[in-house]
């Protein structure tokens, strides 16, 4: 409000317009300074605070917000923020907030539209929080914002790189913006190298609900503010373009051929507000912060743990243990193992203390046919000699978690094709989405000639969930112990449906019901408590429900990023090589549980004794140092340092802390074939690591001369 304008911080040169109005207004939190220009609301300045870092630092670039505002004949008619005069500006908190207002919006197509915009920007603690309200009283849709919207993101001076840094499958995918910038969409569909996410779990909330843009020793931080099952997605923009394609250069001046050189940052929502209804934005928060992206992370640590309080987990899977997957049958019908058969699997489990079995392709088509039926094959024999075999493993000692699929269903069924079709998650066109489904075996398929393609279901649908649930009662029916839910972590390709016989609004997030699943399941399992719900590689916020996730990375340069989200919850991953020291050596280091899988996951453990011989002795390790490596707090590489001896840094290592003598201990992984190497480690708090064993060493040596580790193996440091 005009009479509020004493507030303002006075910058710049004084506009009267009625009453005496500020041209621009500073908000400074200690963390982050922000400077918006007032006319039209276009964030012109940040500066993260404590290290003066110019994030944006050319005022002449800011934005404010876009929308997309679809007309009969041209749908790409966007509204540009900062081309909008602000009605009215209301400065609160000392300077620590302000708040916008539009009263209607003209669109670069469609002349004047009745839409009122309402953004509010306020410090909490070290945030800056962003929020908008949308008051749709035109006759078209609201279909995009892009908001936060940064018309440049500066890269640290002097640093030698700047990247993204986001959640995608258990791990993190990082893209260069600077020296170089990775393009992620196709040339063809875009004016200027884009970055969307390269998948749709990791393109935006909830799956991957923040983003750092970050250089070695800091970053900054955005991220949704409120828990909200909506789609917020990160975008980046390179304008105009590269300077050398060929490598995916960004021009090395602040401008080439005349034009601002520019990388734009936004917060993209897909609201979909209709006509005549109002909707609140999922707010996001920004927030500056030195170190590696482990310090990154810790804002999302805290921000999270506000609200979400992770899944309780059965007690048998809070003790080390491993796993075996195997697979008995697949659409081009392998048939590997009846039923019957199965026992033979369980007793080799016992024989060599494996804990659990996660059976897959025991439902009528095998893995990835049928779906979402979850009736046995009766090719493998009949449901009472599965629960039979079930039961006779299960007095063994071993668990059978059943692999079971929701997400999509079979195209080729009758099933679909007479009834759940009209259950399918629905394009804007009125069409189901198709999943390209996957290849097994024989020449045919592996050509994806005969490949069965998929079709996404919508959870937004309260009869389709009613179906899951009978699917999981069939498998409490089996007596099964668990169920590992593959794919849970997306509805690719579809991320919203416009099926409004479903009994949701047009353009639903059809992401919005992936807990509820979960939860819908654990009322009919009633007052059990050793039952597992597990899932493939599960986003952060469905480890409420989830108690398990299992995901596969075997990569030197994976990065433990749910491991490090979620300290305390199980991770699992796969093991499949014939000596896969190093596949084990990481499970010690990221304190992730084996899944034993030879001949990807189609063999048995006998086929290959060299890894399940070394996996013995790193769980035995595990449990005898369970204070350190298993119930110890994962810091990933944070508290301590790793040095080779004579200089340089060491990677990887992971640090522990043990919660009953708040001591730390280091798993030191050498993944190099040939080459042993030496090194120091050095704790931040200064105690001293005094001594050090390998895996397959019981023999405890001291660090005094170094820590030496030979190729595939990991030495732990006390």
């Amino acid at each position: 409000m005009r009479n509020e304008s004493q507030l303002f911080e006075r910058e710049g040169k004084v506009v009267k317009e009625g009453a005496f109005i500020m041209d621009k207004i500073t908000l400074n939190n200690g963390n982050l300074r922000l400077q918006f220009d007032l006319s039209n609301g276009a964030l012109t300045e940040v500066v993260a605070v404590k290290t003066g870092w110019e994030i944006l630092n050319r005022p002449w670039l800011g934005l404010s917000y876009r929308l997309l505002v679809p007309l009969p004949g041209r749908r790409n008619n966007p509204v540009y923020g900062e081309k909008q005069r602000v009605t009215t500006v209301e400065v609160a908190q000392e300077n620590k907030s302000v708040t916008f207002v539009w009263d209607g919006v003209i669109s670069e197509f469609g002349g004047k539209h009745d839409i009122q915009i309402t953004v509010n920007v306020k410090a909490v603690g070290d945030r800056f929080v962003f929020s908008m309200d949308i008051n749709n009283r035109s006759g078209y849709i609201v279909e995009n914002v892009y908001y936060p919207y940064l018309g440049d993101i500066q890269h640290p001076p002097g640093d030698e790189w700047f990247k993204t840094f986001s959640w995608q499958y258990a791990a993190a995918q990082e893209w260069n913006l600077w020296p170089t910038y990775d393009n992620l969409r196709a040339y063809h569909g875009v004016d200027f190298p884009t970055q969307f996410g390269s998948w749709t779990p990791g393109c935006g909330a909830p799956m991957s609900p923040y983003i750092l843009l970050r250089s070695k020793n800091q970053g900054l931080y955005v991220g949704v503010y409120e828990a909200a099952a909506e789609l917020v997605a990160w975008h980046t923009e390179l304008r105009p373009g590269y300077w050398s394609s060929i490598d995916s250069r960004v021009p090395s001046e602040m401008s080439i051929s005349g034009k601002d050189v520019a990388t734009r940052f936004a917060a993209v929502h897909i609201p979909y507000i209709m006509p005549g209804e109002c909707r609140s934005l999922t707010p996001v928060f920004l927030q500056a912060f030195e170190g590696g992206w482990q310090k990154g992370v810790d804002i999302y640590k805290e921000w999270r743990s506000s609200w979400m309080t992770p899944a309780s987990v059965p007690d048998w899977v809070k003790e080390p243990h491993a796993w075996q997957q195997i697979h008995i049958n697949s659409p081009e019908d392998e048939l590997r193992l009846s039923f019957k058969d199965l026992v033979r699997v369980g007793e080799e489990c016992a024989r060599h203390g494996v804990k659990a079995i996660q059976l897959v392709g025991w439902n009528k088509g095998g893995q990835d046919q049928g779906n979402p039926s979850h009736d046995p094959d009766p090719r493998l024999g009949t449901f009472e000699e599965l629960k039979e075999a079930i039961a006779k493993i299960r007095a063994m000692g071993v668990k059978v978690i059943l692999f079971c699929k929701f997400t999509w269903a079979d195209r080729a069924t009758e099933w679909f094709r007479n009834h759940l079709k009209r259950l399918a998650i629905k394009d804007p066109y009125g069409d189901y989405y198709l999943y390209p489904g996957y290849q097994y075996q024989t020449a045919t398929q592996l050509l994806d000639i005969n490949t069965k393609r998929l079709v996404p279901m919508c959870f937004l649908s309260e009869e389709y969930l009613k179906i899951c649930e009978k699917e999981f009662q069939k498998m409490l029916a089996l007596g099964a112990d668990g169920i590992l839910f593959d794919e849970c972590v997306h509805h690719s390709p579809a991320l919203f449906c416009f099926d409004e016989n479903h009994g949701h609004r047009y353009g639903g997030f059809v992401y919005a019901n992936d807990i509820k699943l979960i939860q819908n399941f654990k009322k009919v399992l009633g007052d059990r408590k050793d039952f597992l719900f597990a899932g493939e590689a599960c986003y952060d916020w469905e480890m409420e429900v989830y108690q398990l996730s299992y995901h596969r990375s075997e990569s030197k340069n994976h990065i433990p990023l749910s491991r490090y989200m979620l300290p305390d919850m199980p991770f699992m991953t796969a093991v499949t090589g014939f000596n896969d020291r190093n596949m084990i050596n990481q499970c010690l280091m990221y304190k992730y549980i084996i899944s034993y899988e030879p001949y990807n996951f189609k063999g048995h453990l006998d086929d290959y004794p060299l890894t399940v011989e070394y996996g013995k002795k790193m769980d035995a390790l595990r449990r005898e140092l369970r204070d350190y490596f298993w119930d110890g707090e994962f810091r990933h590489e944070c508290g301590a340092t790793v040095t080779i001896m004579g200089g340089g840094e060491y990677h990887p290592y992971s640090v522990f802390i043990n919660r009953k003598n708040n001591k730390a201990g280091l798993v030191i992984v050498n993944y190099d074939y040939e080459k042993t190497v030496t090194v120091q480690a050095r704790l931040d708090d200064g105690n001293i690591l005094s001594k050090y064993r390998l895996v397959d060493d019981p023999e405890w040596k001291s660090t005094q001369d170094g820590i030496t580790i030979p190729p595939q193996s990991a030495a732990v440091v006390i």
